[in-house]
C-alpha cells in the first residue's frame, strides 16, 4: 500500500483504524471528524468507500486536492457540523477516532445515537476519545471528555469486540486516559 499520508505530509492512520481494517470487510464507511483524511486515505486504499467528514472547510479542500492528484474515486469528503447528529446515510463501519472530544458536550449524546441509527446491522462502530477520571485527570481542556465505563454503557446491546480505558499519548505528547471501543451491531 502507498503510503499516500507521508507523500501529502499528513498524520499516519490511526492505529485504531488500522485495527479494524484487519476484522471489517471493505464497505460503506464513515470518516467522522475526518481532517485532512489521515484515517480516510488508508480506509481507501484498503477498499472501503469512505464518505469523510469535517467542519472545517479547509481541510476538506485539503483531502479534495489530495484525491484529484491521486486520482482516487472511492473518498467524498463534506463539510459538515457532526454536532448536528444528522447523517443521511447508513454505513457498515462508522470511525469516530479523537473527535468527540471537540464536539459541543450537549450534542455528544444526540451524535452517538445518530451514529448507532445510522449503522448497518451487522456494522461496526469504533470510538477513540479522551477521557476524565479520578485516577487520570485529563491535562487538556476538551470540551468534552468520556467517565469511566460511559461509553460502554452507550452501546449496551451491541457486541464488543474491542473496549479498554488505557493510557495513551496524543500526537503532541501530552498523555492521557483514552476509552477505545471498537463495537458490532447486533445483525
Amino acid at each position: 500500500m502507498t503510503d499516500l499520508n507521508s507523500r501529502h505530509g499528513i498524520n499516519p492512520p490511526h492505529s485504531e483504524v488500522i485495527n479494524a481494517c484487519q476484522q471489517i470487510q471493505p464497505c460503506d464507511a464513515l470518516d467522522m471528524g475526518c481532517s485532512n483524511g489521515r484515517n480516510a486515505l488508508y480506509l481507501s486504499q484498503s477498499g472501503f468507500n469512505v464518505t469523510a467528514v469535517d467542519h472545517n472547510p479547509n481541510a476538506i479542500q485539503m483531502l479534495h486536492s489530495i484525491i484529484a492528484q491521486e486520482g482516487i474515486s472511492n473518498i467524498d469528503p463534506r463539510v459538515y457540523d457532526i454536532n448536528q447528529a444528522g447523517l443521511d446515510a447508513d454505513y457498515g463501519f462508522i470511525s469516530c477516532t479523537v473527535t468527540l472530544m471537540f464536539l459541543n458536550p450537549e450534542r455528544v449524546q444526540a451524535v452517538l445515537a445518530d451514529m448507532q441509527d445510522h449503522t448497518l446491522p451487522g456494522g461496526y462502530n469504533l470510538i477513540v476519545c479522551a477521557m476524565d477520571t479520578a485516577a487520570h485527570p485529563c491535562p487538556v481542556s476538551f470540551p468534552f471528555t468520556l467517565h469511566e465505563g460511559q461509553l460502554g454503557t452507550l452501546y449496551q446491546g451491541w457486541d464488543m469486540i474491542k473496549y479498554n480505558e488505557d493510557l495513551g499519548t496524543m500526537h503532541h505528547g501530552a498523555q492521557l486516559q483514552f476509552a477505545t471501543m471498537l463495537a458490532r451491531k447486533p445483525a
